[in-house]
This record gives structure tokens, C-alpha cells and sequence, in this order.
């Protein structure tokens, strides 16, 4: 397993060093480095990663707020030399959060909890390719991927439209439930919506029609799946 990368730090030195790790790790790839959050956020948008190496003061908008503004988030292993965000970081999600000056032993240490992420979430899939278990109405409830139309957010809750059944409710969040469904078959497409990419019929003017003849808006960030459709 390679993991894909960026870095994204306002300090040309903490780029540099990051770059010298990177390269002394063989399932590290970093593809790209980024000076100013602004540019890194644009990139990810359009570019899906597995891991970000991030910076939280910098200059334009903070790390925080860069993950905050992300409708897809890769896991993030914050770089910096404050220790007063640790608990903002921790708050978002963050797999680890580096303290400069960073060590490679330490720097080793967080690139393995990621691996350890990736590969558990491997695991998950292949034991359970195709069904997704949820709770719902106090039951636990198997549902067959193949029954799987789309995915609604509604608040703190996500929808899940059925083919033949009615719509399954349940609490968790659309980023969490994507975690758990194989990425050849569910997409993104909007802020509030995952579609099975085998019950897309045609897609026109930004929108996706299913075989149920409902339609869904293509979010901007989210214009690149037009193309990847056309591959299925």
C-alpha cells in the first residue's frame, strides 16, 4: 500500500524537510508541496488524497479553517510549532499533530498511524464487500450495496434511499458512512449527496439522473466525477 500526499506550510524549511522524509519513506508519495493554504485547498478540492501534512498559522487562512472549508477530507497530521491548537486539531478529526521541530523517528510514527488507518479500512472492505451495517430505530440493520440508490444528508442524520424499500435513517455523518462503502462503487457528488455509480443512468446539465428517475445536483467541487462515470 502507497499513500498519497501534499504539504501545505507557509515555511520553505518545514516544506524541505518534509520532502527529505518523504523521500526516505517507500509507501510515502508526495505529490505535491504547497507555500500558502489558499493553493493547497484549491489542489485538494480536485485532487482526493490520503493523507495532508499541515501547518495551522499561516498567513492567508489558518489549517483549521482550511479543513473546516472541505467537503472531502483527507486524514491530516498537523505540523506546527504552537501546541495550543492541539486540542482544535484533535477536535477535527486530526490522525496526529506534529510539534517543530519535527524528528524523523517522530515523522515515522505519524506515517504509520496512517498506514495502520488505511490498512484496517482495507480490511473492513474486504470482509464486508457488499454490505454496509447501520444503526437504525434502535436496531442494527444489514443493507446489501446493491439496494443502495443514494445517500442523503439531512443535518446530523444521512438518508439511505433504497431501491425497493423505504429510506433507511441513521445517525452519522455522509464522510463517515463514505469511509465504509468501496470507492469503485460510491461517489460523491455533492455536499449532500453519495450516489452507487452503477444506478447513475445519464448525466446532463450537472445533474445525475438515476434508474428510479431521480435527479441530483453535481456540486462544483465535484464536477470531476462527470468524468469518472465514464469509465464505469
Amino acid at each position: 500500500m502507497i499513500l498519497k500526499c501534499i504539504a501545505i506550510d507557509d515555511e520553505p524549511l518545514a516544506l524541505n524537510l518534509i520532502r527529505n522524509y518523504a523521500a526516505k519513506i517507500p509507501a510515502l508519495h508526495l505529490i505535491q508541496t504547497f507555500n500558502d493554504a489558499l493553493s493547497g485547498a484549491e489542489f485538494l478540492r480536485h485532487n482526493p488524497v490520503d493523507v495532508l501534512f499541515l501547518d495551522i498559522n499561516m498567513p492567508d487562512i489558518s489549517g483549521l479553517d482550511l479543513i473546516r472549508s472541505l467537503n472531502e477530507k483527507p486524514q491530516v497530521i498537523f505540523t506546527t510549532a504552537y501546541k495550543d491548537f492541539a486540542y482544535e486539531g484533535f477536535e477535527l478529526d486530526a490522525l496526529d499533530y506534529l510539534l517543530k521541530p519535527i524528528t524523523f523517528e517522530r515523522f515515522g510514527k505519524a506515517f504509520q498511524k496512517a498506514l495502520d488507518y488505511y490498512s484496517a479500512k482495507q480490511i473492513q472492505a474486504e470482509s464486508h464487500p457488499e454490505s454496509l451495517v447501520v444503526s437504525s430505530e434502535y436496531q442494527r440493520i444489514k443493507i446489501a450495496l446493491s439496494d443502495i440508490e443514494f445517500i442523503e444528508s439531512s443535518e446530523k442524520y444521512i438518508k439511505i434511499h433504497l431501491v425497493k424499500a423505504k429510506p433507511v435513517l441513521t445517525l452519522i455523518s455522509l464522510n463517515k458512512v463514505l469511509e465504509k462503502l468501496p470507492e469503485d462503487k460510491f461517489k460523491r457528488i455533492h455536499r449532500r449527496f453519495i450516489v452507487n455509480v452503477f444506478k447513475v443512468k445519464f448525466i446532463s446539465n450537472q445533474k445525475v439522473q438515476l434508474t428510479s428517475g431521480v435527479k441530483l445536483p453535481i456540486g462544483k467541487t465535484y464536477l470531476h466525477f462527470i468524468e469518472e462515470w465514464l469509465h464505469y
